[in-house]
């Protein structure tokens, strides 16, 4: 028999489930706190439940449905983590640790479907949809290794296309939010699609007040087309009307993402056009440079060709910040993670 995750459940759907063990709903609160706050993993060290009912989840459920395969260290502390899911498959997170805050990368799906072809994620195709038990399991995993370092932020930027898989990526949020769980602001939870319009309004609507981050990489439709074949499906003038949107019934800022790659999209006159496109619209962007990829022949950009991009947007008013790069020396960063 298939044990249940409880990284997969909200509160009120744990207590539904406790009654099968006749245990008071308070049990819960307990369980939870045990999982979450002192990131104990093994029942028979939860001290403060009855025998019986540590007997009892340790037969019928599992506190997370992932097993760690192999950690990754990079020169600046960044950690790569490639789990195994309960049905074999691979996936990576990565824990990103700074002053004052940590951060963990989640996935959504075991590969991606979208194929952006500057992307690891893509390269082997999509296998399947991640539930919401194994997206928070990762957090929940990571967090065990770092208890003295706690975990602050949470983006959904791993592999797979996190809109794709909605209903599982809200339930994860909804159970990283819940303070009886992980407990994390909505403000701190970043999920980043390559954009889905319909998907977008249908989150815009769910009031919860997290960060949304949407893919753009070009201004152009007929380069971001090659870029992202999601493209020719939702171009950029029904992109950039959903995204406006989003933002009149959220009254949210988005953050429009753009990898800058050498010799593609990075010139004087795609900043240009980029400026113009985001000029009517409240958003920032946030600069990638290029992170490169086994079996891709795309180059990274210079700093300075990062400097000359970011100055044109800023002298069009346009709020924008440049993503550090952290842990590519393990395969880590941004646009790199590709297991399956």
């Amino acid at each position: 028999m298939d044990k249940k995750t409880i990284a997969g459940f909200l509160p009120e759907d744990l207590i539904r489930e406790f009654k099968i063990f006749s245990q008071p709903g308070y049990r819960v609160g307990q369980l939870l706190c045990w999982i979450y706050k002192k990131h104990i993993l093994d029942f028979s060290l939860m001290t403060d439940l009855p025998e019986d009912l540590r007997f009892n989840l340790n037969n019928f459920m599992q506190p997370v449905s992932l097993s760690l395969r192999k950690e990754s260290v990079s020169a600046d502390k960044t950690v790569k983590y490639v789990f195994e899911t309960g049905t074999g498959e691979l996936i990576e997170s990565v824990f990103i640790p700074l002053q004052k805050r940590a951060t963990v990368c989640v996935s959504t799906q075991v590969g991606c479907s979208f194929g952006c072809i500057f992307c690891a994620s893509g390269l082997n195709g999509l296998k399947r949809n991640l539930s919401a038990g194994e997206i928070v399991s990762q957090l929940v995993c990571i967090q065990n290794k770092h208890p003295l370092n706690p975990i602050t932020n949470v983006v959904f930027m791993g592999m797979g296309e996190p809109l794709s898989n909605y209903e599982q990526t809200l339930k994860a949020v909804r159970i990283l939010n819940n303070p009886e769980c992980a407990g994390l602001g909505a403000r701190k939870i970043t999920i980043s699609t390559c954009g889905l319009p319909d998907k977008i309004l249908q989150l815009s609507k769910e009031k919860i007040q997290i960060e949304l981050s949407i893919s753009l990489h070009s201004a152009d439709d007929a380069l971001r087309d090659k870029l992202m074949p999601v493209n020719k499906i939702y171009p950029i003038e029904q992109l950039i009307m959903c995204a406006k949107k989003y933002t009149e019934i959220t009254q949210r800022i988005i953050t429009f993402e753009y990898v800058l790659i050498s010799g593609i999209n990075a010139a004087k006159h795609d900043a240009l056009k980029l400026a113009k496109l985001l000029a009517p619209l409240r958003c920032k962007v946030n600069l990638i440079p290029f992170n490169p990829v086994q079996g891709l022949d795309f180059l990274p950009v210079s700093l300075s060709q990062v400097n000359i991009f970011k100055s044109i947007l800023e002298n069009k008013r346009i709020n924008v910040t440049v993503r550090r790069q952290r842990g590519v020396d393990v395969q880590s960063a941004c646009g790199q993670l590709v297991r399956g």
